[in-house]
């Protein structure tokens, strides 16, 4: 660390919905760091997050992480958590992949480059979607009530009832997104062999909370949520149509608490990957999440139906938490229905602002 300069930490993709909750948070509860965020502002929404950045104390610089003058012209930092991403599952399915693959890997390589210049830390949020497709479909999965399941007693290499963990294998295919991430992963460990860099990879499950622009491939909570509130049509697709599947869902706070220690004890945490999500206690499927939407809304909306299963999709996932926990003593602390709280609440305050962007 620099004695000529506070503590900098810099957030990538830091008017994104991650990013910003981080970065405000860090700010908080790091008063005399400097906190500064990238981001191009291209997602539908980010722009909002400027005025809460500003208030919050926290800097903002208009670039973009596939160019390496834009993380030069940030400065130097201590710490760079790397949230920028195109985070769509389906990106390139039908279309070009070269803006998913240049954001999220080419931009790894070129926070890399900046974090070996100065000798700082990475944190890097990768995700769930580096398991691959098939196995995943593979799991022995039954129908209860309005969810799927494991099947009693089932489990298998790095599944079980607690869920997807860390030694799941690796072989197959897991989309363009999935990949650029994994790629990622797989060159954070060589800077870290070659350079020293010290680095954390959380692989995170679904992330979710106020102030998330959501839709349908990327933030389907808070589209569930507003779409209840504001009105609008939505749709079970695939696995039959019936809304069953399942993922556990993660509160934006409860990932900051975690980012916050691995800042913390980097010479613990470095080279470690962890998977992170809402674990058993906060998966949902969407048959539930639809039940709990009209419980808050008192509103009942048409729900349509594709039965048909795009290539992405999968029906059941659930984050295993243990190994974090075990090396941090982190464990999810919102439950769904605090998750569901704080989203109605941020879309009633806000509704203003957020109906033309959600309905």
């Amino acid at each position: 660390m620099s004695t000529s300069r506070p503590f900098t930490i810099l957030v990538t993709g830091g008017a994104g919905f991650v990013g910003s909750n981080i970065a405000l948070l860090l700010k908080r509860d790091r008063p005399d760091a400097e906190v500064t965020t990238l981001d191009n502002l291209r997602r539908r929404g980010s722009e909002l997050a400027l005025a809460r950045l500003a208030a919050g104390g926290v800097s903002f610089r208009h670039g973009d992480v596939r160019n390496p003058e834009d993380l030069a012209e940030a400065g130097a930092f201590d710490v760079i958590v790397e949230c920028s991403a195109e985070p769509s599952v389906h990106a390139g399915y039908g279309g070009s992949p070269a803006y998913v693959v240049n954001t999220n890997l080419l931009g790894t390589v070129n926070c890399l480059e900046a974090a070996r210049r100065h000798g700082a830390d990475l944190v890097f949020l990768s995700t769930s979607r580096v398991y691959p497709i098939d196995p995943l479909r593979a799991l022995p999965l039954e129908t209860q009530g309005e969810r799927l399941t494991l099947s009693t007693g089932a489990g298998g290499p790095g599944w079980s009832a607690r869920g997807i963990a860390e030694d799941f294998p690796l072989r197959g295919s897991r989309s363009i997104y999935g990949a650029t991430k994994l790629a990622s992963e797989l060159l954070i460990e060589e800077y870290g062999a070659l350079y020293g860099l010290r680095a954390v990879v959380n692989r995170c499950g679904v992330l979710t909370g106020p102030w998330q622009m959501g839709k349908v491939d990327q933030g389907f909570v808070v589209l569930w949520a507003a779409r209840h509130l504001y009105g609008g049509s939505l749709g079970y697709s695939g696995f039959g149509g019936t809304g069953a599947q399942v993922r556990d869902i993660l509160h934006v706070a409860d990932l900051y608490d975690l980012v916050r220690l691995q800042i913390a004890a980097m010479d613990r945490f470095g080279g470690r990957v962890f998977n992170v999500g809402g674990g058993p206690d906060g998966s949902v499927s969407l048959a539930e999440l639809t039940r709990l939407c009209v419980e808050r809304s008192g509103a009942a909306i048409l729900i349509g139906c594709q039965p048909e299963t795009r290539p992405a999709d999968i029906p059941w996932y659930v984050t295993d938490n243990a190994e974090v926990t075990r090396a941090t003593g982190w464990r999810p602390m919102r439950p769904v229905s605090t998750i569901l709280d704080d989203i109605f609440g941020w879309l009633g305050e806000h509704r203003h602002i957020l109906e033309p962007i959600l309905r």
